[in-house]
C-alpha cells in the first residue's frame, strides 16, 4: 500500500497541468512575477521548481524549468522569470503572456535543495542574480509559518536596479538579515566597491562556521561553484552546503 501511494504521488507530480495567468508583477526591468492559478496543485516545498511547457499552433512545443518563488499555496504558484536575450521561452513569458492565458506546468520537482519549517538550525542564503527566486520561497515560507529560525541573505546582483523583490526585502522581519553586494555599479554611499563575491563577504555578512548553519547557494554556475569553494575553505561542512545552479542565462 505504501509503495502504491508513493507511486501515485510521483505520477501526480509528473503529469502536465493547465495553469492560467491570474496576475503579473514587475520585479525589475527584465523580470516579472507570474501568478498562476493551478487547479489540483499538489503543493510544493520551498526551493522546488517546475517545468513550463509552451505549445505553438503548429504543434511545436518547448519547455524550461523555473524555480517557484511563492510559499506553498493551495491553488496558486508564483514564478519570477528573468528575460533572457535571444531566449526562446522567457521573452514570451515576461513580455507577452496575458492575464487569462494558459501554459502547462509539471511538478513540483526537487527534494535536496529545499527548506522545511521544521528545521531549527540557522540558515545562510547566498544568491546570485535571479538565483534569489527559490531562496525567496524559503523566506516567504518562514514568514508564513511564523518560524523563528534565524535567516541571513547575501544577495549579489549587478546593479541596484536589478534587485528582485525590493519592497518586500526592504521591510524585513525579525530574524532575517539582508546584505547586498553589487558586481557592476553600487549605490552612492556604499562602503563596498563593485565586484564579485569574495570570502571576506561571506565572513562579514554570513554566519560564523561554529554556528553550523545550513547554507543554500543559488545562481549562475560560476557563481555557485566559487561561493561553495569559498565556504568550504572557510570551514563550512560540505554536507551543510546545498547548491542549485543554472546556465549563463541568469548571470
Amino acid at each position: 500500500m505504501a509503495r502504491t501511494a508513493v507511486s501515485r504521488r510521483l505520477g501526480d507530480r509528473l503529469r502536465w497541468r493547465t495553469a492560467t495567468l491570474a496576475d503579473r508583477r514587475q520585479e525589475a526591468p527584465a523580470a516579472r512575477t507570474l501568478v498562476l492559478e493551478v487547479p489540483g496543485w499538489p503543493g510544493h516545498l520551498a526551493g522546488q521548481h517546475v517545468d513550463v511547457r509552451l505549445t505553438a499552433e503548429d504543434g511545436y512545443s518547448t519547455q524550461r524549468s523555473y524555480s517557484i518563488a511563492s510559499a506553498p499555496d493551495q491553488d496558486h504558484v508564483e514564478l519570477t522569470i528573468q528575460r533572457v536575450t535571444d531566449g526562446e521561452v522567457s521573452p514570451y513569458l515576461v513580455d507577452d503572456l496575458a492575464i487569462g492565458d494558459a501554459v502547462e506546468l509539471r511538478g513540483p520537482v526537487g527534494g535536496w535543495f529545499v527548506w522545511r519549517p521544521a528545521q531549527t538550525e540557522p540558515v545562510l542564503l547566498v544568491a546570485g542574480g535571479s538565483g534569489l527566486v527559490p531562496l525567496m520561497a524559503m523566506i516567504r515560507t518562514r514568514r508564513a509559518g511564523g518560524v523563528r529560525s534565524p535567516f541571513r541573505l547575501i544577495y549579489s546582483v549587478r546593479t541596484p536596479e536589478d534587485r528582485l523583490y525590493q519592497d518586500e526585502l526592504r521591510h524585513t522581519e525579525t530574524g532575517l538579515d539582508v546584505a547586498y553586494l553589487y558586481t557592476r555599479s553600487a549605490p552612492d554611499g556604499s562602503r563596498r566597491p563593485p565586484g564579485r563575491l569574495r570570502a571576506e563577504d561571506l565572513v562579514t555578512a554570513g554566519r560564523p562556521v561554529d554556528f553550523e548553519p545550513t547554507v543554500y547557494v543559488c545562481g549562475p554556475t560560476g557563481f555557485v561553484e566559487s561561493a561553495a569553494d569559498q565556504l568550504v575553505d572557510l570551514g563550512h561542512a560540505p554536507d551543510h552546503i546545498r547548491t542549485e545552479r543554472f546556465g549563463p542565462s541568469g548571470g
